[in-house]
């Protein structure tokens, strides 16, 4: 039987926020860092400099599942858990999914975001600007009495719609003290089903959208997931509180304000 989720007090979700927000904050460092020739690495490297160092936090990735990077950096076909290398630089065709966690005073946040390269194609920009529709067309419908249904039904409407697929194996989860709470969050369903969404809750929104199929397979290094026929994969991730009368995205960049 599924636990039941984790609610938060109005004391812990203020903590929640404040984590949510120093994570917006690597996202805006990374926006100039970001670009073709940088290693991954490197992209790993500042990002742990950066939270530890001026944000006085954790990364919470590091560690976790004995997970030895600060971060996730899966490009073009790698559908999540890409690992950071020293041997393979961005190209300017590329699209890349840095996905983050950062923990201040107890609580967690995770947040992940595409960065498309200068010369990427008209097809991976498309992928990723539907990717992104969808995580907000699930995110829209989260209010109190919701189900989780109606998340994933709204978020696999919009990709099936432009023929994509939603990856299956892999969905948001809930989060707070810990960084994979209850309830696990699908990204596709059926509306009315699911557990019934309260105030207080939070949890993560992730969908991961491939091109073609939406079959995984994970390669020898036991973490990177890449998609079986080699098609690009995009994903965007935001941590979520449930509100008296709708949501809260507590990982809201500033791009993303309007």
């Amino acid at each position: 039987m599924q636990q039941q989720p984790n609610i938060k007090n109005a004391e812990q979700a203020e903590l929640m926020r404040e984590s949510g927000r120093l994570l917006a904050q690597v996202f805006a460092m990374l926006d100039d860092f970001v670009k073709p020739g940088v290693t991954t690495m490197a992209i790993n490297d500042e990002v742990e400099r950066f939270i530890t160092q001026e944000l006085q936090a954790r990364p919470a990735s590091k560690g976790q599942y004995d997970y030895p990077y600060t971060l996730n950096t899966s490009v073009n076909e790698v559908v999540c858990h890409g690992m950071p290398n020293t041997t393979h630089p961005l190209k300017s065709s590329d699209i890349i999914n840095l996905d983050i966690t950062l923990e201040k005073n107890g609580f967690i946040a995770d947040s992940s975001k595409m960065y498309v390269m200068p010369d990427a194609s008209p097809a991976a920009r498309k992928l990723v600007k539907t990717t992104y529709q969808a995580m907000m067309a699930g995110i829209e419908v989260v209010k109190p009495g919701a189900r989780l249904g109606d998340v994933g039904h709204a978020i696999q409407q919009v990709a099936e719609a432009e023929g994509y697929s939603i990856v299956r194996e892999y969905c948001g989860h809930g989060i707070g003290r810990e960084m994979h709470e209850e309830p696990q969050v699908l990204h596709y369903g059926r509306p009315g089903t699911g557990l019934e969404l309260k105030a207080g809750m939070t949890f993560t929104i992730e969908p991961m959208v491939n091109q073609g199929s939406y079959r995984t397979k994970t390669k020898k290094d036991g973490w990177t997931v890449v998609t079986k026929d080699k098609k690009l994969s995009a994903q965007w991730e935001h941590t979520i509180l449930v509100t008296d009368d709708g949501y809260e995205i507590l990982t809201l960049r500033a791009e993303e304000k309007n």
